[in-house]
């Protein structure tokens, strides 16, 4: 990067900022001319200068040029006006240069902001660009907090400055010129007397402020600092409360903000003492004006029009100095923090920019064998974690290798998937080292997956298909978009350095999905056949199954599911095994089901906006309490209290009996069972409404069949049936939206679809109901050609901030999938299943392998194991002992030796 920003600004904006100079150097004119018209309407019409006779008249707008070296001269007479005519003519120039001078600032300041922003624009992306272009060692050694706070914040000010950078001095330091020219025309001394004190303020002020700068830069550290320590915060807050730690931090993050409050406390001390003697020194120059001035005009020396335009030509000189002075030491401040994001962003070595040009196709190149020659590689403290290793991999070879000692195994799989940069010898693919290639060659050829694989905040599927988004899809609409915002977007992007490409437009490549039979259904295959490998099929479809769809916008789909509602009911009911789900009757109480939803009858949603439980809201305690339910669920209640504080009471909140329960926690048992005491104890305890109503909650929540305390009878039930009109005559409006009444023949958009299909509950009386209604509503989904959309569905849910909804083993599966689903001529597999169990582990190797050996491309597949015992599935192993390779071999003949092989196997 350059070094200095001014030249940074001026190589990037050159043109521009000629073409506003020039307009700078026009609005001298008007600006200068203003200067001197107040002296000639005071000294003229105003003290009658020249309309010294009655009906006097003076030319108006008369000049007369004679061109050099010729006799040739021209010009205007003018107009004749009176002296009363004269004022008004006069005070309408006056008017028109104050609007031509504003629209002259109005245009130049709207320029230099465009000028700012978009440099500020090619900054921003030069750094991102400069971010993808760092060595995987420097990358190490980043913290992301403090690179996204330089991009986004640190590196704001150049925006601002770059409009001003060479128009600011050049506007203000004509401007205040005119006015000092101006004063020095009208009377010698006071413009030596301007002059003078304007050199004083040159000179202390911006001497004054190069503390103020060095006070910034600190600033800028110490906050920069701050956001990483918050970043870290964020990253490890499971660490901070597994270790009790979070004062440790309250401490650290304390003491890093009293640093920044005693900078910024100094700094503003420093600021206001610069800016009282800038003050002073400003007001100092208007006194000497009255009063050397006012001499002059008293001994007849200075006419008083002339002193007036002095004063008003001094009032316009202070501004652009000031803001001149502000100019200095706003270059000298956005300097330094450029210096400081230059530090940052330039690298001993930077990935060359070629090798990320972006390619619609592979280039051509000889793509095997893969090789490491003579590699060593080294950790962040500079050990060798593998030591002069020579490897050669041929097309088609599936290659184990395991690590006794040390992490050789893990290092040399790291450079093979280029994210590990030898410190010695080199990576080859084919003849060439795998560093010199494009990455439109070795981000394609070779497909790289660890435990330790990042996830983007998006879907399933955006994540699962990221590894085929190389390069705009040709013909694509949003890239071949004409419009005239699309074509303006287009031709500030080129202006500013950014890519045209747009983000939006479809860059998934259709050519290297795994599964390539030249049909269109290749991509939904490559995936439905990675998720089926590395068995996340099943967790996708419990996504679908817990996901909500709306019937608006997904109208097909949900007419199937409810076609598929009754065809399960069929299904079921032909198995014999009917009698598992207990479906929704308006007419009747569903036993499986609460009382709650047995008197709602209905689907509700919640939102963050809702603060409390439909069933806990004031309404249903009022249709409890009409339909005189209230008093019978609250000895009902009583009942259940009574039960679940003998079952429970004194268990750890942790006990597994607590996991039977819903919406009963340890500290309702506690409650309860003080409620119970308190009541005994006492006659005459006066029970409260809050009381009451916490017991009605817990038969709210009762499920005879679940608990079997006995206490629902058939005449409760009957009258929770009769209640359902009733809840549903005076709904609240505000109600309305959150519930959705149960209807056999329509969808239920506040309902998952696992809900919706069921349109029931399962008996809680046979233990494997949800086994058996699995395997039915499985056959039932493919039969009737749901199966990809439910995937689809699964598929669309949210990752979350680096694929943190997902479960550990969920984001191992998943990044292993994403390898699967693009087509590659290696396969380097970095320990990708960690925490699995051997049987797991064996078959997604086993599916795996199967699934690559089916592509027509013959590739090699590179796995490092953590189960040694796996590695009978490949056709060569290579054992690492303490960063060097050790044996290398088939499983079998490696067996046989009694090496480390073999005692690793044992």
């Amino acid at each position: 990067m350059e070094k200095h920003l001014l030249r940074y600004i001026w190589n990037h904006t050159r043109p521009q900022q000629v073409f506003i100079l020039i307009i700078v150097m026009i609005s001298m004119i008007p600006y200068f001319m203003a200067f001197d018209l107040p002296k000639q309407i005071i000294n003229g019409p105003i003290q009658g200068g020249g309309f010294e006779n009655p009906g006097e008249t003076q030319p108006f707008l008369d000049f007369s040029y004679t061109i050099p070296w010729t006799d040739w001269t021209f010009g205007f007479a003018g107009f004749e006006l009176n002296r009363m005519a004269m004022l008004m003519a006069l005070s309408g120039v006056f008017l028109v240069l104050v609007i031509i001078n504003g629209l002259f600032k109005f245009y130049i300041n709207n320029y230099k902001g465009k000028l700012g922003e978009r440099l500020l624009r090619r900054i921003r992306y030069e750094l991102v660009d400069r971010l993808l272009r760092f060595p995987p060692s420097t990358m190490r050694q980043v913290r992301a907090a403090e690179v996204s706070s330089m991009v986004k914040d640190e590196v704001e000010p150049f925006g601002g400055f770059t409009g001003d950078a060479f128009v600011q001095p050049a506007m203000l330091g004509g401007q205040a010129a005119a006015a000092l020219f101006f004063i020095i025309l009208q009377n010698l001394w006071l413009g030596l007397i301007a002059a003078f004190m304007v050199g004083i303020q040159v000179g202390i002020i911006p001497k004054m402020r190069r503390r103020l700068i060095e006070l910034g830069r600190q600033r800028q550290l110490t906050a920069r600092h701050l956001a990483g320590k918050v970043g870290e915060i964020v990253e490890g807050i499971d660490t901070i409360h597994t270790y009790d730690t979070t004062n440790l931090e309250r401490a650290d993050v304390a003491y890093r903000l009293g640093q920044i409050y005693k900078i910024r406390y100094e700094l503003y001390r420093w600021k206001f003492l610069v800016k009282f003697v800038n003050n002073f020194l400003s007001q100092l120059t208007p006194f000497l004006f009255y009063s050397i001035g006012g001499y002059f005009a008293l001994r007849g020396t200075l006419d008083v029009g002339q002193l007036v335009a002095v004063i008003n030509a001094y009032k316009d000189l202070p501004g652009p100095l000031k803001e001149l002075i502000d100019w200095d030491q706003a270059r000298q401040d956005v300097q330094v923090k450029y210096e400081q994001v230059r530090e940052q962003f330039e690298p001993p070595q930077l990935i060359e920019a070629s090798l990320h040009a972006l390619s619609a196709n592979v280039p051509e190149h000889v793509q095997s064998p893969l090789a490491a020659l003579n590699v060593t590689i080294t950790d962040g403290s500079g050990a060798h974690v593998a030591e002069n290793v020579t490897l050669k991999i041929e097309t088609g070879e599936t290659v184990a290798i395991v690590d006794n000692a040390g992490n050789g195994a893990e290092a040399i799989a790291e450079a093979f998937g280029r994210v590990a940069w030898p410190s010695s010898g080199k990576v080859t693919l084919g003849e060439v080292d795998l560093l010199e290639l494009p990455e439109a060659v070795t981000g394609r050829q070779i497909t790289y997956a660890s435990s330790d694989s990042y996830f983007f905040h998006g879907t399933l599927k955006d994540n699962l298909l990221y590894g085929l988004k190389h390069a705009p899809v040709e013909g694509d609409k949003n890239e071949e978009d004409d419009s005239p915002s699309r074509r303006w977007a287009i031709d500030e992007a080129v202006k500013a350095g950014n890519s045209t490409h747009h983000p939006d437009a479809d860059w998934i490549d259709r050519r290297s999905t795994s599964i390539s039979s030249g049909s269109s259904e290749d991509l939904k295959q490559s995936i439905i056949g990675a998720l089926d490998a590395v068995q996340l099929t099943s967790d996708v479809m419990e996504l679908a199954l817990h996901s909500f769809v709306d019937p608006k916008e997904n109208p097909t789909l949900t007419e199937r599911v409810v076609e598929m509602r009754f065809a399960l009911r069929e299904e079921l009911a032909k198995e014999g095994i009917a009698n598992i789900v207990s479906h929704f009757d308006f007419s009747s109480y569903n036993k499986e089901a609460t009382v709650r939803e047995n008197l709602l009858f209905a689907a509700t949603r919640q939102a963050p906006t809702w603060n409390t439980d439909l069933a806990e809201g004031e309404y249903v305690f009022e249709v409890l309490k009409t339909a005189k339910l209230f008093d019978l669920l609250y000895n009902m209640g009583l009942t259940v209290a009574e039960n679940v504080v003998e079952i429970f009471a004194g268990l750890p909140p942790e006990h597994p009996l607590f996991q039977q329960l819903e919406h009963i926690t340890a500290d309702d048992i506690a409650f309860y069972q003080h409620f119970m005491q308190r009541t005994r104890r006492r006659r005459n305890y006066e029970i409260t409404e809050s009381d009451r109503r916490a017991i009605v909650k817990l038969s709210l929540y009762y499920i005879e069949p679940r608990y079997r305390f006995g206490v629902l009878t058939k005449d409760i039930m009957d009258q929770i049936v009769a209640a359902r009109d009733l809840f549903y005559a005076n709904l609240p409006v505000e109600l309305r939206d959150r519930i959705e009444r149960y209807d056999p023949h329509r969808y239920m958009g506040a309902a998952t679809l696992r809900e919706n299909i069921l349109f029931g509950k399962l008996s809680h009386r046979s233990p494997d109901a949800p086994a058996k209604i699995r395997k039915v509503a499985s056959r039932v989904v493919r039969e009737m050609g749901l199966y990809e959309s439910f995937i689809g569905l699964g598929l669309s849910y949210d990752v979350g901030a680096s694929g943190r909804r997902l479960t550990p083993v969920q984001r191992h599966k998943l990044s292993l999938a994403r390898a699967l689903v693009r087509r590659s001529n290696y396969y380097v597999f970095n320990k990708p299943l960690p925490g699995l169990d051997r049987r797991d582990q064996e078959e997604i190797v086993k599916n795996v392998l199967q699934f690559l050996q089916q592509q027509d491309n013959n590739p090699s597949v590179i796995w490092v194991l953590s189960n040694t015992s796996l590695s009978r599935l490949f056709h060569r192993v290579i054992v690492f002992d303490r960063g060097s390779v050790v044996e290398d071999g088939s499983y079998e003949t490696l067996d046989e030796k009694s090496g480390i092989f073999r005692s690793l196997v044992a």
